[in-house]
């Protein structure tokens, strides 16, 4: 081997070396805040109190689990395309401000993540109660005659989580549209577009990788939610992170708990490799989202 070959090998060498040392923190992490508890959850729904499948025959033998999921996968849908909804007028604002007003703009969405969950929850909590501000301002505006009953629904819990989970939304489609150059949208008009038909057939399409990537979020992100929808929901609007607190803490029954657990990592494992199937997300993650 030449010189310059061997030192070239030497090289790559030394930096898989070197990348290798610095990713083992995070993989050891990985390992033992998720891999090793997980793991331990889905033997003892397996083997306790005898090696069986009659707590996921429960799940599956019991209509009211499966409504419980059913109601998750319908909540993590809907607050993802409410999510997308208010989240794209933003992205689109943010991406085209200079200035303060852009420093502004990303204040406001990052001031969220900063707060507390539960804070930003029991904001909500007081905003919506019988004699809270909306039900004032609608009795003082005629609009209703008697306090409307928001708390504790499940439209309270779509509309909370959508305010917390705005910003995992808002990022990922802000970045995808700073990637865009602004020669493509001046080209389009220069060829006689309209900006509404440069946003629909060039600005958008380059924006899906952002879109995409935020309603993976959201979604995957809203199926094991907890604190908003324990706090702003009802028994019957339960959620299936409740159900398995609740198994859990009231019950003390782990091992039906940790089939619920096997049973939504099921469920999340599927959507994300369908995803990935279908919409390709390493190109996506290459494409600036």
């Amino acid at each position: 081997m030449s010189a310059p070959g061997f030192f070239e090998a030497d090289g790559r060498q030394m930096a898989r070396a070197t990348v290798l040392m610095l990713m083992g923190p995070f993989f050891a992490l990985v390992v033992f805040a998720l891999l090793y508890p997980l793991v331990s959850l889905l033997s003892i729904s397996l083997l306790e109190p005898h090696p069986t499948l009659e707590h996921y025959q429960r799940v599956i033998d019991n209509p009211v689990y499966a409504h419980v999921l059913w109601r998750t996968l319908q909540i993590a849908f809907l607050v993802s395309l409410l999510s997308l909804a208010l989240s794209l007028p933003v992205a689109i604002l943010m991406a085209n401000s200079r200035g303060p007003k852009a420093i502004f703009l990303a204040a406001c969405i990052l001031l969220q993540l900063w707060s507390s969950v539960l804070v930003r929850t029991a904001a909500w909590a007081i905003l919506l109660q019988r004699n809270g501000i909306i039900n004032d301002t609608l009795q003082m505006l005629g609009i209703t005659d008697r306090p409307i009953t928001m708390l504790y629904t499940q439209g309270a819990v779509v509309v909370a989580m959508t305010h917390v989970l705005m910003p995992f939304m808002v990022l990922p489609i802000y970045g995808a549209l700073r990637n865009i150059p602004a020669d493509f949208s001046r080209a389009a008009g220069i060829c006689g577009a309209n900006p509404l038909r440069t946003f629909w057939e060039v600005t958008l399409p380059l924006a899906m990788p952002g879109i995409i990537s935020g309603l993976i979020l959201v979604f995957l992100t809203s199926l094991g939610y907890f604190i908003t929808p324990a706090l702003l929901g009802s028994p019957e609007e339960m959620m299936i992170a409740t159900l398995i607190s609740q198994q859990m803490r009231e019950n003390l029954d782990w091992p039906f708990a940790a089939a619920l657990v096997g049973v939504l990592t099921l469920i999340v494992t599927v959507i994300t490799l369908v995803f990935s199937r279908v919409f390709r997300f390493d190109r996506m993650i290459g494409g600036g989202a």
